[in-house]
C-alpha cells in the first residue's frame, strides 16, 4: 500500500529550465518529479532524492535540493484509490525544488514515463495536468523575480 504522503520535485537550471515527464499510463499529462514516502520514517529530502533517481537517473547529490516549506492536500483520484489503504482519500504533498548548473542527461523510467522535455519555466507551468505541480513551478518563477 502506498502511503498519502508524497514528494514533487521541480528540476531546473539557473536559468529556469524545467524537466518536465510524459507519463506512461496517461499520454499528454506531463509532470515533474513525484513520489510517495516508502515508510512512514524516511525523511522527505531521502524520498524526493530517491525519486529523481529512480525517474530521471540524476542524483540530487549533484545539485541543490531544497524544501519549499509548501505541502498541497489534495484528493487521490478515485482511480487510483485502489493503492492507499481502505479509506485514504487526501494526500499531502511536499514540494522541493532541485537546481541544476546545466541540463543533466535524463534517463527516465520507461514503466512510469515515455518522454521528458526541459521547458522555459512559463511553458512547463502550463503544461502540467496538476495544479499543484503549475502552482510550484510558477513559485519557481516568482522567486526569481524577486531575487
Amino acid at each position: 500500500m502506498k502511503l498519502p504522503v508524497s514528494v514533487l520535485v521541480v528540476i531546473h537550471t539557473a536559468e529556469l529550465e524545467v524537466l518536465l515527464l510524459e507519463r506512461a499510463s496517461h499520454p499528454g499529462y506531463w509532470q515533474s518529479v513525484t513520489g510517495s514516502l516508502e515508510r512512514l520514517d524516511e525523511p522527505l529530502e531521502q524520498a524526493a532524492a530517491r525519486e529523481v533517481r529512480e525517474e530521471t537517473g540524476i542524483e540530487a547529490a549533484r545539485a541543490r535540493l531544497t524544501r519549499w516549506n509548501v505541502a498541497n492536500s489534495f484528493e487521490i483520484y478515485a482511480e487510483w484509490r485502489y493503492r492507499f489503504a481502505p479509506g485514504v482519500t487526501r494526500n499531502t504533498e511536499h514540494v522541493f525544488g532541485l537546481e541544476l548548473e546545466r541540463r543533466l542527461p535524463v534517463t527516465i523510467a520507461p514503466a512510469e514515463h515515455l518522454a521528458f522535455a526541459w521547458l522555459p519555466w512559463r511553458e512547463a507551468a502550463q503544461k502540467c495536468f496538476s495544479w499543484s505541480n503549475r502552482d510550484a513551478i510558477r513559485l519557481l518563477g516568482e522567486r526569481a523575480v524577486i531575487s
